[in-house]
């Protein structure tokens, strides 16, 4: 198996409606567990949110979340991004306009300095999305 890095989002309670909306961004099907489908639950209330959840992307990667587990912090805000190369750009712009539902601070996608599309927004469950298209110059990338 090879390594890989994923985001892992944590929410307050919210995290399926998240989940719910993050597979219809990015069509697929979500892979959910909830607290009492691993084992008794000792709070009702925690019973039926979720333990972990995952967004299997081929080609892409995985997104995973969760609410906050008892006795664990609040959730904090998260920031994922998206990077891809010109030929990715449609599905690049889709996915930031599927986002943009409900979202707020949205920095429309455009011509950054560095000579790629960049584009910035906090999704309505708080997420802050960066989604960035390699511009079409050789060697153009967002830097380091």
């Amino acid at each position: 198996m090879t390594v890989q890095l994923s985001p892992y989002l944590t929410f307050d309670g919210n995290a399926r409606e998240a989940v719910d909306f993050y597979a219809s961004v990015f069509g697929v099907t979500p892979e959910v567990s909830t607290f009492d489908s691993v084992g008794p639950v000792d709070d009702p209330e925690q019973a039926k949110k979720v333990m972990h959840s995952q967004l299997v992307m081929e080609g892409v990667g995985t997104l995973m979340a969760s609410d906050t587990a008892p006795g664990m912090p609040p959730a904090v805000s998260s920031s994922v991004a998206l990077f891809g190369e010109q030929a990715d750009s449609e599905r690049l712009h889709a996915w930031f306009t599927a986002l943009s539902d409900g979202a707020r601070d949205v920095m429309a996608i455009e011509t950054a300095p560095w000579g790629d599309e960049f584009g910035m927004l906090t999704d309505r469950f708080g997420t802050v999305w960066m989604v960035n298209v390699t511009g079409a110059a050789a060697g153009a990338g967002a830097p380091a």
